[in-house]
């Protein structure tokens, strides 16, 4: 099977874009038409290159250089196709996703992209409706409403503006938006009964543990356990939510004597969510969108992903 690194020149302020480059240009140099490099142009321009390269040419092993955006576009492009596989060089400034795989040197060595075997993992296939037009797709890592989606949207914001990036990036947003918190009125349904009505601080649908460059924010969460991971979060008190933040960010908070009362952390096979306003702020993976009413669903096994050292990831994945 070919192998295609598909190159975001931004990732990461565009830092790492001159090296990688010069490495795949050198295993392209050493191998026998077997390996190829597409550069990205434009925001989805991965999407449509890996999804037309599959209905032109057949499968391949796609292997994602940039951060989570990147990743989750070669995804979409990919799952209408069989037999493919995705992997990522974690050269973005989140870089959550393949964090549920001990996450280290081995994921940014080539080689071992080009000859690490597969897991299966799931998705999330979520379908809502932006500017009055419907919208689906998948997503690999975690959907943010309310508090959290605010954060990713000033990290966003400062990672293009200066030179943070990651979870300081994400921690100086964290503190801005600690003083200006905008809880969401949300509706919401989990496996066909309503649980919830009213505002809420903070609302993640997790395939993933991770967001924000590192944060264990979702720590129950799976890729390969054919579940969602939904944590919905009461509108607290600032001091309250002080004490509680840490915690949160490291993933110890369930062990808190009487959690529930503040936080609830479920998992499920379907989620509806509905905004009481005319629309709510929605992070998909990262990047940030207006929506109406959105409905998720996991896809057990969806996708064949890349794990340059399988051995360290048996827990979280079915080799394949």
């Amino acid at each position: 099977m070919k192998t295609i690194f598909v190159v975001n020149p931004n990732a990461g302020q565009g830092k790492k874009f001159d090296r990688i480059i010069d490495e795949i240009n050198g295993i392209c140099e050493r191998s026998e038409n077997n390996i190829g490099v597409y550069i990205t142009r434009a925001p989805n321009d991965a999407k449509v290159f890996v999804a037309e390269y599959c209905k032109n040419n057949g499968p391949a092993r796609f292997i994602a250089c940039g951060g989570d955006g990147t990743f989750s576009e070669v995804l979409n492009g990919s799952l209408e196709f069989e037999n493919v596989e995705i992997g990522i060089v974690p050269i973005g400034t989140g870089n959550d996703f393949c964090r549920n795989f001990s996450l280290d040197a081995r994921f940014f060595d080539l080689e071992k992209q080009i000859s690490g075997e597969c897991v299966k993992c799931d998705a999330i296939r979520y379908i809502t409706n932006i500017d009055n037009q419907p919208k689906s797709g998948y997503c690999a890592n975690m959907f943010n409403i309310g508090f959290d989606c605010d954060v990713a949207d000033m990290t966003n914001y400062i990672k293009d503006r200066t030179d943070f990036g990651g979870p300081l990036a994400y921690i100086i947003s964290i503190i801005a938006n600690l003083f200006n918190r905008k809880p969401a009125n949300l509706e919401i349904e989990i496996d066909g009964a309503v649980v919830h009505k009213g505002e809420l601080l903070l609302t993640s649908i997790a395939n993933g543990s991770y967001c924000g460059g590192g944060l264990k924010t979702n720590p129950i969460a799976r890729v390969s356990d054919g579940f969602i991971n939904i944590n919905m979060v009461k509108n607290i008190s600032l001091p309250r939510l002080l004490k509680l933040l840490p915690r949160y960010i490291n993933g110890s908070y369930l062990k808190i004597k009487n959690i529930g009362e503040i936080v609830s952390s479920l998992k499920c096979k379907k989620v509806k969510i509905t905004s009481n306003e005319k629309t709510m702020r929605f992070s998909i993976d990262g990047e940030i969108t207006d929506t109406g009413t959105t409905e998720f669903e996991i896809i057990p096994g969806a996708f064949r992903f890349v794990v340059p050292a399988y051995a360290e990831c048996a827990k979280q994945a079915e080799c394949v």
